[in-house]
């Protein structure tokens, strides 16, 4: 098993009444998704672990959205917040709060709606294709700037989750136990995609996809 992680960590609040700790699958890296997300125009998608780990510090921060019908994106309804993110073998998962006292309609859903029936899709820019005349797109770099919460059936992994923790927050955000090594390596790549993320963050021109074929046309 191959782990990458890092995290941010925000001061401790017990009992804080908006922060209800989530974790979740956002996607799954060097396998194909099982339909074509949003903006591949009808292209199903591999995002390779190498681009996966590159863009592990952009999802740092971003925020997670939801649509009422809770089958797509509404990247103005940001009911929460990104503060973890890992690639455990081939799930990118991460784990950060959802803002209950804003959005009591998301945790509801979440609560008491049938147990796995909720999923994750991510929101991309800078989005780059290997090959563009390819069945299956291959995506070799993006950068995240959020994700949604919604059913996982209608998600463009199946094989996404998105779930509560049992109880509001009493302590920092729930995560799996990382070696000495990981988190040491974590806080390296952490520091470094900060300032990476700080040196590109004026390249970016918009919030959807721009797909560029590595070495032939822009789209």
């Amino acid at each position: 098993m191959q782990l990458e992680a890092m995290a941010v960590h925000l001061p401790e609040v017990a009992d804080h009444p908006n922060r209800a700790p989530f974790t979740g699958v956002l996607t799954l890296v060097d396998e194909p998704s099982t339909k074509p997300p949003s903006g591949a125009r009808g292209h199903r998608v591999i995002l390779t672990r190498r681009a996966a780990l590159s863009a592990l510090p952009s999802l740092l921060g971003m925020a997670v959205d939801y649509a009422p019908s809770w089958d797509g994106h509404d990247a103005r309804r940001k009911c929460g917040i990104i503060t973890q993110a890992d690639v455990d073998g081939a799930r990118l998962r991460v784990a950060g709060y959802l803002f209950a006292k804003d959005f009591p309609e998301v945790e509801r859903q979440m609560r008491h709606g049938l147990p796995g029936a909720m999923g994750m899709s991510w929101e991309l820019a800078d989005a780059h294709v290997e090959d563009m005349r390819a069945e299956i797109w291959t995506l070799t770099r993006a950068t995240f700037t959020g994700a949604a919460i919604l059913l996982r059936e209608k998600a463009a992994y199946r094989n996404t989750s998105f779930e509560l923790a049992a109880a509001r927050c009493r302590s920092n955000t729930p995560r799996p136990a990382l070696s000495e090594r990981v988190q040491a390596e974590a806080t390296r790549h952490l520091r470094n995609g900060v300032t990476t993320a700080s040196r590109s963050a004026g390249n970016r021109k918009e919030s959807t996809w721009i797909c560029r074929a590595a070495k032939t046309q822009s789209i």
